[in-house]
């Protein structure tokens, strides 16, 4: 039977493109996020290319939507092989003594609780599947601080220690636990929400970078992870595009 992956956060950016690649990889993916129009796009899209595909509407922020999700993955046929916790963001630049505490905690609910509330749902099924991954989509924000980041490396920092957790709390049972940290990865809409919109202060993050990552570089971490064969487990990867050799030091060309 086709084995199952779902794909938080699937309706744009590293979501959407790694549930593209898991498409052709032979998985029926499962599209989880809000916003369920561009998940039909999507869907239709995967199909048309001989994949297999379901969308459901899911707010990884809310405990009903998500055991709605976890309900209509256990109606799928197949083996729930795989888990892509993906949905997360940054919402502004502020420095700690200017923090707007909602945005502080949008973010931590949507990266950290966000993750915990999917992965708590789909353990049983991922367990039962005897062989299965969870992928942790964090950031190099998780492994280091900045001016103005405080609140998205605070969040980045504790999703990180949740995948780090799990995996030491799921030793002896089938469920690899690989975390994913990208870095500058330019995509549609990470920037504009982090900035509300604003879409200069979107670009100017990227400005002088001939060659920031992109989404597709993610999906194919993420897929060469899961196709390793099940004994390998990839604890941690992370990723940067050749221009930013740390978070502060990124090669600009003027």
């Amino acid at each position: 039977m086709t084995p199952i992956a779902i794909v938080t956060g699937a309706s744009s950016g590293i979501g959407a493109a790694t549930a593209r690649r898991l498409g052709t990889e032979g998985f029926h993916v499962v599209l989880a996020a809000r916003r369920v129009d561009r998940l039909e796009t999507l869907l239709a899209e995967i199909t048309a290319g001989g994949g297999r595909a379901t969308a459901v509407g899911c707010d990884v922020t809310s405990d009903g939507s998500v055991a709605d999700l976890a309900a209509a993955v256990d109606d799928l046929p197949g083996p729930v092989t795989l888990l892509v916790n993906n949905a997360g963001g940054a919402r502004g630049l502020d420095q700690v003594e200017d923090a707007d505490i909602g945005d502080w905690q949008w973010m931590y609910d949507v990266n950290v609780l966000g993750t915990l509330r999917v992965t708590k749902a789909l353990l049983p099924a991922l367990e039962r599947s005897g062989a299965a991954t969870v992928v942790v989509v964090s950031s190099t924000a998780g492994l280091g601080v900045y001016e103005g980041g405080g609140g998205y490396t605070a969040a980045k920092h504790a999703q990180t220690a949740l995948a780090g957790t799990l995996r030491l709390e799921l030793n002896g049972r089938p469920i690899r636990v690989v975390e994913i940290d990208p870095g500058m990865v330019r995509t549609d809409e990470f920037g504009l929400v982090r900035f509300d919109g604003d879409a200069d202060r979107a670009a100017a993050v990227y400005a002088g970078v001939a060659e920031p990552l992109v989404a597709d570089d993610i999906a194919d971490c993420v897929a060469w992870c899961a196709t390793r064969p099940h004994h390998v487990n990839v604890d941690r990867l992370v990723v940067r595009p050749l221009a930013q050799a740390a978070q502060h030091k990124v090669h600009r060309v003027s």
